[in-house]
């Protein structure tokens, strides 16, 4: 799978997504990253890459030659146009399920903001869709951009050691991630449960979805509504409800 992004600064990427395991899988080939600067293609002889917007006001507006020069730069020559994502505070909330559907692409671009936002002409040009990571608003795209490309980047095969690492994550079924304990087995004067000791496997995994479901009912129990529960799911959950009652 194959990242392009647009930015202003490359280095915010390098710093972060060049450790830990993103990094191992782009050294593996599973993914390939490219970091472009929008500075380097302004035409500018001050190669500035922002103006006053018509519309007044204050802040600087990002101008559409160099994005859309960069943009060239990377789509130029393709058979295909790559899906390109504009990270910005009007698009719709990521999630996990969106996650799921963009590692599902061969090659996504990623044209981050900055200032004031972008000149509308090259939004309309060259992106697919808008994503925000949440209803506020950041001092430009590249925290957002780091947060999609990890967030896809690991739903891809050989990213993580397997399958199960994610699909058991919270979000992942719509439910939140049950809770989990390692060594040692007491920890003072708290043991674990001893259904994971017991190395029943059918018992085991009985508790781990009742706990992701009372965990989801606690925490966010407006996910209830979406999760995809069965008769013994929302028998259990019912129970659970009148307890709290």
């Amino acid at each position: 799978m194959k990242f392009d992004v647009l930015t202003l600064f490359p280095g915010m990427f390098e710093a972060v997504l060049g450790d830990s395991i993103i990094a191992r899988a782009e050294k593996a080939g599973i993914l390939d990253m490219n970091f472009l600067q929008i500075r380097d293609f302004s035409t500018n002889k001050h190669r500035k890459t922002d103006d006053y917007p018509y519309s007044g006001g204050g802040g600087m507006l990002m101008t559409p030659q160099p994005i859309y020069d960069a943009y060239q730069s990377v789509a130029a020559g393709l058979s295909y146009k790559p899906h390109t994502i504009y990270m910005s505070p009007q698009g719709a909330v990521f999630n996990q399920q969106k996650a799921i559907e963009l590692s599902k692409k061969e090659h996504i671009v990623i044209l981050c903001g900055h200032y004031e936002g972008v000149d509308q002409r090259v939004l309309d040009m060259i992106v697919d869709e808008e994503i925000s990571i949440g209803d506020f608003v950041l001092t430009g795209g590249e925290i957002p951009a780091m947060a999609v490309i990890d967030a896809v980047a690991r739903m891809l095969p050989g990213v993580l050691s397997g399958e199960a690492n994610y699909t058991n994550e919270s979000h992942y079924s719509g439910l939140l991630e049950y809770p989990q304990y390692t060594r040692p087995e007491e920890f003072m004067g708290i043991g674990i449960p001893e259904v994971l000791l017991s190395g029943h496997h059918k018992n085991i995994e009985e508790w781990k979805r009742q706990k992701a479901i009372e965990v989801t009912y606690r925490k966010r129990p407006e996910l209830l509504d979406r999760a995809e529960l069965d008769k013994k799911d929302l028998q259990f959950l019912a129970a659970l409800k009148e307890r709290k009652e």
